[in-house]
């Protein structure tokens, strides 16, 4: 390989030095974050799975870590992600609101399998614990319009 006369590599050897980046690396890091991210997005789904029903109402802002019960489509009764007798669940609920102390709202997800009465007690139980605030969650609609503010 010849030189130039300042020393330099360039491709006539004028002494000019090569800018060229290699982005093979760069490749191979960013192919490697994209698996850890797609294996572990699915981890982070917090609660029990159950298929929501689909809504078009717009989400709700959070300003506290919410209580969430969930109704899987068994019937067996969760708080947040254990599993709790449904007679006992009022008693645990006021347990777990008084050990927190906060005044977050609770959430109740239900199977889109479960009938509306079920889910309707679990809501009665939760309100008889002296939940003040307590909403459904369900899933948004693929192909519903944004709701406008009037």
């Amino acid at each position: 390989m010849a030189m130039g006369p300042s020393g330099g590599t360039g491709p006539e050897g004028d002494g000019v030095p090569m800018a060229e980046i290699n982005v093979t690396p760069l490749v191979d890091v960013m192919l490697v974050l994209l698996i850890v991210f797609m294996v572990a997005a699915p981890m982070m789904m917090v609660g029990v799975p159950v298929q929501l029903p689909r809504t078009s109402a717009a989400r709700i802002a959070q300003t506290a870590p919410p209580v969430v019960v969930t109704v899987a489509r068994d019937g067996r009764v969760f708080l947040r992600q254990e599993e709790v007798a449904e007679a006992e669940l009022g008693a645990r609920l006021s347990a777990l609101r008084a050990a927190e102390a906060n005044d977050a709202p609770v959430y109740v997800r239900g199977d889109r399998a479960v009938p509306y009465g079920e889910v309707m007690r679990v809501m009665g139980r939760v309100s008889a614990a002296g939940v003040g605030r307590v909403s459904l969650i369900a899933e948004g609609e693929p192909s519903a319009p944004a709701l406008r503010a009037r």
